[in-house]
């Protein structure tokens, strides 16, 4: 069976912003080049992380999704052939901001504030991770399958995109579900080897409409509701590097 690649995707800042990619170098044990490499720690999470984090550390720490919906509607990051420099982000209700992470990490704080609950531990600061700061603590790729969306979409009568499940490849021609029977397997794409390792399970972040950042739906309750169980996609590990594309071949 063979699948194309449709989107890659990038998300420079962990829940804020995301972009598209035409090709992308993947390294062994990596994560991909400059995803959520930067995030916005909490208050909670200054306990944890030290003047630098050189370790890394779980999401509770930072600004996410999950807990404000309005991040979901961020959209933006440094821009096709670009992993250094001015981040440009724009959201419907707070507009553009165009910043530097390395200097300017204060401004994101101050913009992003108002989407962030009072009662909630404060954004305090912009930080780089040590790999990057998914929410697996392993060094993992999520892939997602347009089919499985599409089919999802017709089960829940509304249209959902994949903006707000922040995946990182997006294939096309799989079987709808294929990719959870794919667990164990290894993908290849020319010499690009990818072992997968389990499937994603999905939090409230998911349930807010990345057009607006207001909830839609109780996506982790649709899912168990359809399914009986909260997954939606998979985790896979790049087991042999190599350059990917749009319009590449999986083969399964």
């Amino acid at each position: 069976m063979t699948a194309r690649i449709a989107r890659i995707r990038r998300h420079p800042i962990k829940s804020i912003g995301g972009e598209d990619l035409g090709r992308v170098r993947l390294d062994a044990a990596r994560r991909l080049p400059g995803d959520r490499i930067w995030a916005l720690l909490n208050e909670g999470g200054e306990r944890h992380a030290g003047p630098v984090p050189a370790r890394w550390l779980p999401k509770s720490c930072f600004l996410r999704g999950a807990a404000a919906a309005g991040l979901q509607a961020i959209q933006g990051g440094w821009g096709e052939g670009a992993d250094t420099g001015p981040i440009r982000l724009t959201h419907p209700e707070l507009g553009e901001l165009v910043f530097d992470p390395e200097t300017e990490g204060g401004r994101l704080v101050e913009w992003v504030r108002p989407l962030w609950s009072a009662d909630r531990p404060a954004p305090t600061r912009l930080v780089r991770g040590p790999t990057g700061w998914t929410d697996a603590n392993q060094p993992w790729i999520s892939i997602l399958s347009l089919s499985s969306l599409a089919d999802l979409e017709a089960r829940l009568e509304m249209s959902l995109g994949i903006e707000r499940w922040r995946g990182n490849i997006w294939l096309e021609g799989l079987e709808p579900y294929r990719e959870r029977d794919l667990i164990g397997q290894v993908l290849t794409i020319g010499g690009v080897e990818l072992r997968v390792t389990e499937t994603i399970g999905r939090c409230p972040a998911t349930s807010a409409d990345p057009n607006t950042g207001r909830i839609d739906i109780d996506m982790p309750a649709a899912l168990d509701a359809q399914f009986g169980h909260r997954d939606f996609g998979i985790y896979a590990e790049v087991v042999t590097g190599g350059e990917i594309a749009l319009g590449d071949e999986f083969g399964i």
